[in-house]
């Protein structure tokens, strides 16, 4: 497993992502914003003020972001605890750094999500090798960062991700994909926006990249289903058991509608704002 902390630790971030990100107001951010910019939340102690009131304010871009741990490690490690506000200087090169960072840190995140499934034993030594070298990547220097071809590190990643969820979606035996029939699944981002979609058996489904904005998924049996890129913002997940699907993060979780009886892999928790 990876000695990094995937898990964002606001404490430690100089409020990294409420700058370095360009926002959108009709993302579910506050306003529209450049990058570089400092958000108009963002408080000198790199605070958010109103964190506690993000759902209600329908900041819902907020609510989703998750920096997997790239904030604090930028912040700590790579520029020692040196703020960009102390040295402004090197403010620019930190916003960037960060979004390079945040980049590594999901690959971690989703190598290591692949490293729980159970596949074969070769494919688990091709996981742990990628992961060390992503690893090494995230002690680089800032100037060797900016340097990276994220792009060829990607591509090595996505093929190691695709091929552990077409083996542990294989052993699936169900008619699921016939519900989906004439439709290509196979990562080409399904529009299923709005869709009633629970009398479909989507158990081991490809809903990589999936737009499934709206969608009804109540009761739906999500089984070893790959979400992956899938667009969960208001998917109305009630009931619905997520309990073994895979490549699903907390981000998209906390996008979506659900209630008590909606059931969740482990390391995922239920929003506060779910239905009771």
């Amino acid at each position: 497993m990876s000695y990094c902390n995937l898990q964002a630790d606001c404490e430690k971030c100089f409020g990294l992502c409420c700058v370095a990100l360009y926002f959108s107001a009709t993302e579910g951010f506050p306003v529209n914003k450049d990058a570089g910019k400092p958000c108009i939340n963002l408080q000198d102690d790199f605070r958010c003020s109103v964190h506690n009131n993000l759902k209600k304010k329908g900041l819902k871009g907020c609510i989703a972001y998750d920096c997997i741990g790239a904030g604090q490690r930028v912040s700590q490690v790579t520029y020692g605890g040196h703020d960009w506000k102390q040295n402004p200087e090197s403010a620019k090169q930190m916003f960037d750094v960060f979004i390079i960072m945040r980049q590594l840190h999901e690959m971690l995140w989703y190598l290591e999500e692949a490293l729980t499934l159970k596949s074969e034993h070769n494919m688990k030594d091709k996981l742990n090798v990628m992961i060390n070298e992503i690893e090494h990547l995230t002690l680089l220097s800032a100037d060797s960062l900016i340097e990276l071809d994220l792009g060829a590190r990607r591509v090595g990643v996505n093929t190691l991700l695709l091929h552990t969820s077409e083996l542990v979606r294989k052993k699936v035996k169900s008619n699921q994909m016939n519900s989906l029939k004439g439709k290509k699944t196979l990562g080409s981002g399904l529009d299923l926006m709005g869709s009633d979609l629970r009398k479909k058996d989507l158990r081991g489904a490809n809903l990589s990249g999936a737009y499934l904005i709206a969608a009804d998924l109540r009761g739906v049996d999500l089984s070893f289903a790959d979400f992956i890129g899938a667009d969960l913002r208001d998917a109305n997940l009630s009931g619905a058991n997520l309990t073994n699907s895979i490549f699903l993060t907390q981000g998209q979780i906390n996008t979506a509608k659900g209630d008590i009886n909606t059931k969740l892999p482990k390391k995922l928790t239920k929003p506060m704002y779910w239905q009771k």
